[in-house]
């Protein structure tokens, strides 16, 4: 049931990102996101969680995350941050990207790509035996490695019955500590990384989470399960499998 949850979650996000050009209202994309989840049978996580107003978070440049969906315009050169997530059938899924709207500058597309990276790179140490906090060591090194540095107000989560379980994943901190991780446990795992400094502003909406020095942010996440034949992405969508699921062929 987590696997068709999350797998919700990864289509509407990979239609999503097609629509991203310049021009297009952040409120359009929020729309999508609601109709296209209640079309497959699920709700929208995100929608009255906490009070927050929208089914989809869409945070621009230097905005971290929570970014409110409004009839702002998408700008060649932006950086647009998706974070969405759905409950189905009782379960949750979870998940997030950056795009680029049309072409960006080269610390754009590197901060892009660390980010992506980075969650492959804590991904390596989602095994039976290690420590939750060798992901978060994990990520915060290939990012720092590449001159980033990793947002420290927000972390990724356990997710399951709820959008948001113990435990608390950061992005940074020493490895070997914590609890051990566990065959069945499922998590979000997010880096949140910033191209100038790690510090934090929330913005007067009460959501709008921002750089403190404006620099660019980028957003990633998964939704992860540890089974029996280890740690599987249930979120992830390739292209191929979107491409089919367009034809109307669908994945168990």
């Amino acid at each position: 049931m987590m696997r068709q949850s999350a797998r919700l979650v990864g289509q509407i996000l990979q239609e999503l990102k097609a629509m991203i050009r310049p021009g297009l209202k952040t409120i359009e994309l929020d729309k999508y996101a609601e109709k296209r989840t209640k079309e497959l049978g699920a709700q929208p996580a995100f929608k009255g969680y906490r009070g927050y107003p929208a089914s989809l978070c869409v945070s621009i440049n230097e905005e971290i995350i929570h970014g409110i969906p409004s009839d702002r315009q998408l700008k060649e050169g932006d950086l647009v941050s998706l974070d969405f997530g759905v409950v189905y059938e009782g379960f949750y899924g979870d998940a997030a990207l950056t795009c680029p709207v049309g072409e960006v500058s080269e610390e754009a597309r590197r901060l892009l790509a660390a980010a992506e990276g980075a969650f492959w790179a804590g991904l390596e140490y989602f095994k039976e035996g290690h420590y939750l906090s060798d992901i978060s060591h994990a990520i915060q090194t290939y990012v720092e490695a590449r001159g980033f540095s990793v947002i420290r107000n927000f972390v990724g989560h356990g997710i399951g019955y709820a959008l948001h379980e113990d435990p608390q994943l950061p992005n940074y901190g020493p490895p070997h500590h914590g609890p051990r991780i566990k065959t069945g446990l499922v998590l979000a795992i997010e880096p949140m990384i910033a191209a100038g400094n790690w510090e934090v502003e929330i913005l007067s909406d009460g959501w709008t989470a921002i750089t403190k020095d404006r620099s660019l942010a980028a957003h990633y996440e998964h939704t992860v399960a540890l089974t029996e034949n280890g740690p599987q992405v249930l979120s992830l969508v390739s292209e191929e499998e979107q491409a089919d699921r367009e034809k109307g062929v669908h994945y168990a």
